[in-house]
């Protein structure tokens, strides 16, 4: 089979983006990542396969509705807890999806009125994307933009990426890669002659606390940063500032350290302060998974945080 009629898995395709890179930005958020940060703001990109999502806030109450309980092939549905509908402060009994049995067929989103039940996660050959991506060359031309592959971690799903990017280039497409730089060099090496620029996440330069809290080590990270930097690629280094994990002088000193070591491949350092907006994502997949609840950094520490890497030389923003 040939390439261009193979798919790749996508869990958001999101139009006039203005925050993944410079310009207006078509943004497409691919399935499936190897790190499990707590603070994830899009959990529903972590699984490599489409997986059922249950929006609470839509669902109507099994009185009202309940077709998804009959319906499901594998009884995966059933009753679940009360609540009180504050409109109307009646009380209504929800569902509840036992993961164990549910292998995401979807027969239960076809039946779900309200809609309050979905499959995320969508297959599309690389003729669809293109297809997407010119409807908003108008866009990138006025505004100086282009296309981000983001995810999840895009370089997981690499074959396809590279041709999606590849395709781009051949267009004139500016593009940038958003990654948490966890992937194979090899990988990367394919994707570099394509990429204008990478978004680059950091999330903490100590390895082993890395590993406790997202689930791997940072030394092949770093690694890739160092090699995409000597090949001649660009950053936007990103930093999510999260608090007990990575928002201490000592921490920043680190930061600036390795950065500085990358020389003038960083255009930029994106410091993007932690917030709790994708908390009620977890909700909907109903995952047993350590979920960071916290207050934001205040607006005094993100500048104290910026202005100590800004002594140090570089170039730093508060996204």
């Amino acid at each position: 089979m040939e390439l261009v009629k193979t798919t790749g898995k996508f869990y958001d395709i999101q139009g006039f983006s203005v925050h993944d890179g410079p310009g207006i930005r078509l943004t497409l958020f691919m399935k499936g990542c190897p790190l499990r940060c707590p603070w994830c703001h899009s959990p529903e990109s972590q699984a490599f396969e489409t997986e059922l999502n249950w929006m609470e806030i839509k669902c109507m109450g099994v009185e009202a509705c309940g077709n998804c309980i009959e319906a499901c092939p594998q009884g995966a549905i059933t009753y679940g807890k009360k609540k009180v509908r504050a409109a109307t402060q009646e009380e209504i009994t929800l569902i509840h999806v036992d993961r164990d049995k549910c292998n995401n067929c979807g027969v239960c989103e076809t039946v779900c009125t309200p809609k309050a039940l979905y499959l995320c996660g969508k297959d599309h050959t690389v003729e669809e994307i293109m297809d997407r991506v010119r409807r908003d060359v108008p866009f990138f031309k006025t505004s100086g933009g282009g296309v981000t592959l983001s995810g999840g971690e895009c370089l997981s799903q690499p074959a396809f990426l590279t041709e999606v990017l590849k395709r781009c280039k051949e267009e004139g497409i500016h593009t940038a890669v958003d990654t948490t730089g966890f992937a194979r060099w090899e990988s990367f090496e394919k994707i570099l002659p394509y990429t204008d620029l990478f978004l680059y996440d950091l999330k903490n330069m100590d390895s082993e606390k890395h590993r406790k809290v997202v689930g791997v080590p940072n030394e092949v990270i770093l690694e890739n940063a160092r090699k995409i930097a000597k090949a001649g690629g660009k950053f936007q280094i990103r930093i999510p500032v999260i608090p007990r994990f990575n928002d201490t002088t000592e921490d920043f000193q680190a930061y600036g350290e390795f950065i500085k070591s990358l020389g003038s491949a960083v255009e930029v350092v994106q410091l993007l302060p932690y917030h709790s907006m994708g908390t009620v994502k977890w909700e909907r997949l109903q995952r047993d998974a350590p979920v960071l609840e916290a207050l934001p950094p205040s607006e005094e520490k993100m500048e104290r945080l910026k202005d100590q890497l800004v002594e140090m030389g570089l170039p730093v923003i508060i996204h």
